[in-house]
């Protein structure tokens, strides 16, 4: 009797524990959120996550796909202009892979938002936002999971870039057709045509020196800012502390900078470039004495005040720097 009660546990243990039933069951999981993932992504590129679909669809097993998450704080009290120009950079990511023909089920894009999915910011120790991070299809995020929003900026074109390195993923970011930039060259070369047609009988102007020393002295202060590597890169105007409220305008690193900061540096630099030529006219001019006095002075004080000041801008992102001038 005994034996045959030993046998019929034992077959209910082997037959309750079947692998190819785990397996089965397992694979008719994954379909089941393959299906809801790709049901989503139909209706919108980026799929909204809260907390319950980030554990069922991204943290809990089994998944054979990728997904990027975005976390992001985009409601209005919570005042995170960054959010917003990053979340626009992220649909283009997102539309570019979703109307691609190479476009599979192998990486999802999607967001969670702070006021709708707290829980999960808590989940991962996150304090701050917008913070892009890869959940591979098998085994946890690394650390080259988290995207260096700070150094890399987040233009659609980096975040592919990043994306394909994560996942072999190519993804050819295709942009909406913006009229914005031909229509503002239209009118400049209208204004410059009609400017020239009305003085077509006395274009000296087009000869003086003075004119193409400003344009050119302008270009050089626009392209030594940094304003290429703004539109390269595609950096955050600034950076706010979520926990503290404080707005940095100046990177902390070498390696990055932030759009005020390009304005800032442009600003220095015209500065000390007016000091200079206030100089050089105090020493050439025919002035009286007085106001070449006058000049000089004031030359003086602008190279030495904002030449100390980009040089401690210099010394706050390169660290270590030991010279300093007027101000640390």
């Amino acid at each position: 009797m005994f034996g045959k009660l030993f046998i019929s546990l034992f077959l209910l243990f082997i037959f309750h524990n079947d692998p190819a039933d785990t397996q089965k069951k397992k694979e008719t999981l994954m379909s089941e959120k393959v299906t809801q993932m790709m049901e989503w992504t139909s209706k919108r590129s980026v799929i909204r996550m809260n907390g319950d679909k980030f554990r069922r669809f991204v943290k809990a097993p089994p998944r054979n796909y990728s997904v990027v998450i975005m976390f992001t704080a985009l409601q209005p009290q919570r005042q995170c202009g960054v959010c917003k120009q990053a979340d626009e950079e992220f649909q283009v990511l997102a539309n570019s892979w979703r109307y691609s023909s190479a476009f599979t089920n192998k990486v999802f894009f999607a967001t969670v938002d702070f006021d709708e999915g707290s829980d999960v910011f808590q989940m991962l120790s996150m304090n701050s936002a917008p913070t892009f991070l890869h959940f591979p299809a098998k085994g946890k995020p690394r650390k080259t999971d988290t995207y260096e929003l700070q150094v890399r900026g987040f233009a659609a074109e980096q975040l592919a870039r990043w994306v394909a390195d994560r996942t072999d993923v190519q993804i050819r970011i295709i942009r909406p057709p913006n009229y914005a930039g031909p229509l503002l060259l239209g009118f400049l070369l209208a204004v410059i045509g009609g400017l020239a047609y009305l003085r077509r009988h006395n274009l000296e102007f087009l000869f003086n020196k003075n004119v193409w020393a400003f344009s050119a002295l302008c270009f050089v202060l626009i392209m030594t800012s940094g304003q290429m590597w703004n539109h390269i890169r595609g950096p955050p105007y600034a950076h706010k502390n979520p926990s503290t409220g404080q707005v940095s305008y100046i990177h902390g690193s070498s390696q990055a900078q932030f759009v005020a900061e390009t304005h800032i540096v442009l600003l220095f630099n015209a500065a000390v470039t007016m000091g200079m030529v206030l100089l050089c006219e105090a020493a050439t001019s025919d002035l009286d004495i007085g106001k070449r006095k006058i000049m000089c002075v004031a030359g003086i004080g602008l190279v030495m005040l904002f030449f100390s000041w980009l040089l401690s801008v210099f010394r706050a992102k390169y660290h270590g720097y030991p010279y300093s001038f007027l101000m640390s």
